[in-house]
């Protein structure tokens, strides 16, 4: 965003004598000037004074961009030489892919600030020699280095850059004037080969897909898609240097700014023989030698090395240096998925082919049953395809699943935020889970910062995400996944449930995203913005493409005048060979043809998907979720006040059982049977109270889980955050109903545990059986596929613990029944109070065989534990079943691990 400050700079007059020409250029020039430009912008630089740079607003040319800092850099004369001194900023100043702290500034220098590739651009030059006798024309373009070279004492000038011609994507997608500005310029200097081609005058060639197979093994891997780009960086390596450290921090001999980066990454050894090395100095993110994790493997001249968004290759004595900035091509090859059907296979994708160059926003429609989710799903890797394979700039995404999965973003149909949060803590807490543990926190919201402000959702970030618009909500979630700076990335059904302005605001903020250099993949049922998409893919029913191409050139392919029609179509003439159709036409000719030829290797059978690494440790991630939940819980106020006045009505209800000796045995025989039904509403109060706490908790989450599962979460740090939190709630709701049934009541005189406070060990027995409900209450959780489903649980839940308690009937002398209480919380729950009150001999359920006793209740502090040990050992058997259970909502990918 350009400020009133920053106005004024493209018409600043040159008067003072300070110009070329004035009273102070008449003699032999002596000082150099120097001009920069930013953005179009144009001011010269005077030595008689020096220029800040940052986000003050006071600097010389202040920046609206989160990633400078805000007293950045200086600018200044130094007597000899023009030079730039940066501050200490933390995202860095970058001059030819390298971070530097001072720079001269000559004539051609080109930087950028916070980022190497897209921040914020300054070039330099010389000014305009306007010094000329009266009558005489300026100097011709080819003497402007010779003049350089008398003013700069320089045997070479160098041209700025030219710019990049602009992306076709962007001369035709609501292009609306906007001033000037020093924010996030485009990104210059650099040109795409297929740029270059179109700036010479070469003839475009079609998209045609680089294929590489890296997936031969770590050290054997091609780096043919690396040789065609220029490098970012490049690094002699002397004799002399032993060891290169890459990392994050400013103290490495090559610094990646990259959060993804740990501070001290890895070290490059150059052993005694010449060879060179590469280990992991404990990283959270990992390397990848050919897109396969390592912790120290030997590097030759064809290996690639990644860190991060970075890719590294030995060239000679040189370390060059490849940063995946966002534009990469993508490609899926012959896809084909299958499942078991009625004793056969039923095919869900049938030979998709496809390829999508950079920068490109592509849509895919079709009728229900036509295979969009399950494309999605073998496109991100969610469930690779049984044939076939997806090529990420020439790279299989399937075997280098574990170091391309960053590059990824993906945006279910479901939130994949809590909605209870505010926009910022919800993204704050995603960030801490996917950014490696040695992230400073002022790094983390930095990186939040631009992102917001990116989307524009800066004057959103202390709102709640619930009382945010549908289309503002969605923002949130394709934020979530910038955080991570992903190249590629696939929405499901972005627009369902909007509005048709919304729809068009949330496909219009996709083509920005394309346009800013990311390749954008949305799924969708609106058909009313499709225009504004470079490609259009159409799936007909069986899973097979029907067409591929412009779509503004879809509805003629067919022959129809509407959408409506097209999917009519589908649905009348279902046995009608659509793809053989498309692919007999010259759209697939002109845009397929290449890439389906292409030959590909099947995904073997057998092959085991590498696993990603985890970006924190367990116990940082566990911790981050324990906080992530309680803030979610704290939020809602509702929640908090119903887990307080539930058990509290629940123990009430006890209290309006007659029991003329409360839990005490009557003096004159011993009997009691009023205490047995006192236990039975207490101990269902417990049950139902614990399984109600948790019963929504995972099914609720489960798009949260998954995605979070997919970058690296671990399966037992989130469930163990959701077994404290909600377990903590439990034994404070037991707590309670076992203090409001207890204290109105006469207890007995002593205990089998604490002998002169019998009710601890009583209220011990009522706060494990809450505990292993809530168990439960997971278990159903994660069984049920929507939330509708839990009530039903729920309720069949507590009337079975009813059942099983032991005071209706007897359950000990009923062969197989008996044993099938044994699984029942409510049995053994009852059974530690039945203990301490001897409830065996005060209870007599058959007054034909009175002299029958429970020996679960037996009066005897080894039975107590038992009783109590037996709620212990269900709540672990529950916790491990629940487990098992979440590997089925997780990626197909992630189900080893």
């Amino acid at each position: 965003m350009i400020t009133p400050r920053q106005t004024r700079y493209s018409s600043l007059p040159e008067t003072d004598g300070e110009a070329i020409g004035g009273p102070r250029e008449r003699g032999r020039r002596t000082v150099p000037q120097l001009v920069l430009e930013i953005n179009g912008q144009h001011r010269t630089l005077e030595p008689g004074r020096s220029y800040t740079i940052g986000r003050d607003p006071q600097a010389d040319f202040p920046f609206d961009d989160a990633r400078v800092s805000w007293r950045h850099a200086t600018i200044s004369f130094n007597g000899a030489a023009w030079q730039l001194e940066d501050h200490g900023s933390t995202n860095g100043t970058w001059v030819g892919g390298g971070r530097t702290l001072n720079a001269q500034l000559l004539p051609g220098t080109v930087l950028n600030l916070g980022n190497a590739e897209n921040g914020p651009r300054l070039a330099f030059s010389a000014p305009a020699p306007v010094a000329q006798p009266v009558g005489q024309p300026y100097p011709p373009q080819a003497n402007q280095q010779q003049y350089a070279q008398q003013q700069y004492g320089q045997q070479q000038y160098a041209q700025p850059v030219a710019q990049p011609p602009v992306h076709e994507a962007e001369t035709h997608r609501h292009a609306t004037p906007q001033a000037p500005q020093y924010g996030v310029p485009a990104q210059q200097g650099y040109q795409q080969p297929q740029q270059q081609a179109q700036a010479q005058g070469a003839p475009q060639q079609p998209y045609q897909p680089v294929h590489q197979d890296f997936g031969h093994g770590v050290g054997g891997g091609s780096v043919g898609y690396l040789s065609e780009r220029n490098p970012t960086m490049i690094r002699n390596l002397t004799a002399a240097m032993r060891i290169v450290r890459i990392g994050r921090a400013l103290d490495n001999d090559v610094v990646v700014s990259d959060l993804q980066v740990s501070r001290h990454h890895a070290e490059l050894r150059q052993l005694a023989d010449g060879r060179y090395e590469i280990v992991d100095l404990g990283s959270h993110n990992g390397i990848y030698v050919n897109g396969q994790p390592v912790q120290r493997q030997l590097l030759g001249p064809q290996d690639r090395l990644t860190v991060g968004h970075s890719s590294f290759q030995l060239v000679g004595d040189q370390l060059q240096e490849f940063i995946d900035n966002g534009p990469v091509s993508f490609a899926a090859h012959h896809l084909t998925v299958e499942v078991e059907h009625k004793g056969g296979k039923k095919v869900l994708l049938n030979d998709v082919s496809f390829g999508v160059p950079e920068k490109s926003l592509i849509a895919v429609i079709g009728p229900s049953g036509s295979g969009k989710s399950t494309l999605l799903r073998a496109l991100t890797g969610y469930r690779p395809a049984d044939r076939g394979e997806v090529l990420y700039d020439g790279r299989n995404l399937y075997k280098q699943f574990a170091e391309l999965r960053q590059r990824i973003g993906l945006v279910p149909q479901s939130e994949i935020l809590h909605k209870e949060l505010t926009v910022r803590t919800g993204l704050k807490y995603a960030a801490q889970l996917r950014f490696p543990g040695d992230t400073e926190p002022a790094e983390r919201a930095r990186r939040i910062d631009e992102v917001l402000y990116e989307l524009r959702l800066d004057k959103r970030a202390e709102n709640r995400i619930t009382a945010l618009s549908g289309g503002q909500q969605k923002r949130v979630s394709v934020a979530l996944e910038l955080l991570t700076k992903p190249s590629l990335i696939f929405l499901d059904e972005p627009t369902s449930g909007l509005d048709p302005g919304m729809d068009r605001e949330v496909m219009q903020m996709l083509r920005g995203l394309a346009d800013d250099g990311r390749t954008i993949l949305v799924v969708t049922h609106s058909v009313a913005e499709l225009a504004i998409c470079d490609r259009l893919l159409v799936m007909a029913p069986g899973g097979s493409v029907a067409y591929f191409g412009p779509p503004d050139e879809a509805l003629h392919f067919f022959g129809y005048e509407t959408w409506a029609d097209v999917f009519q179509a589908f649905e009348n003439y279902p046995d009608h060979d659509w793809a053989g159709r498309y692919k007999s036409s010259v759209h697939y000719q002109q845009y397929s043809a290449d890439v389906d030829q292409v030959q590909v290797q099947h995904t073997p059978v057998n092959q085991q998907p590498v696993l990603p690494p985890k970006p924190q440790s367990w116990g940082s991630q566990l911790w981050t979720l324990i906080r992530r939940y309680l803030s979610v819980i704290a939020s809602d106020k509702g929640f908090m006040a119903l887990s307080v006045l539930l058990p509290l009505v629940l123990g009430v209800v006890s209290t309006v059982v007659p029991a003329t000796y409360g839990l005490a045995p009557n003096p004159l025989h011993g009997s009691n049977n009023a205490a047995g039904t006192i236990m039975l509403v207490l101990a269902i109060g417990a049950c139902f109270s614990g399984a109600a706490n948790s019963v929504r908790e995972l099914i609720k989450e489960r798009a949260i889980y998954e995605r979070e599962r997919a970058t690296g979460l671990s399966r037992s740090a989130y469930l163990m955050s959701k077994i404290i939190v909600l377990g903590f709630v439990s034994v404070l709701q037991g707590a309670i109903i076992a203090g409001v049934g207890f204290s109105t009541r006469k207890l007995p005189t002593s205990g089998l545990i604490f002998s002169g406070t019998p009710a601890i060990e009583m209220a011990i027995g009522i706060i494990l059986l809450s505990f292993a409900s809530m168990m439960f209450g997971l278990v159903i959780s994660a069984l049920v596929k929507t939330a509708e489903k839990t009530m039903p649980l729920l309720v069949m839940f507590a009337i079975i613990q009813v059942v099983f308690t032991g005071c209706l009937f007897e359950l000990f002398n009923k062969a197989g029944l008996a044993q099938l209480a044994w699984l029942m919380p409510a049995r053994w729950g009852v059974a530690v109070v039945g203990t301490t009150l001897d409830l065996g001999h005060m209870m007599i359920l058959d007054p034909a065989h009175p002299t029958d006793h429970d020996g679960l209740w037996a009066h005897s502090a080894l039975q107590w534990s038992v009783d109590a040990g037996m709620l212990v050992v269900l709540s672990v058997a529950m916790a491990f079943l629940v487990q098992r259970l979440l590997r089925r909502h997780e990626p197909e990918v992630m189900q080893k691990g």
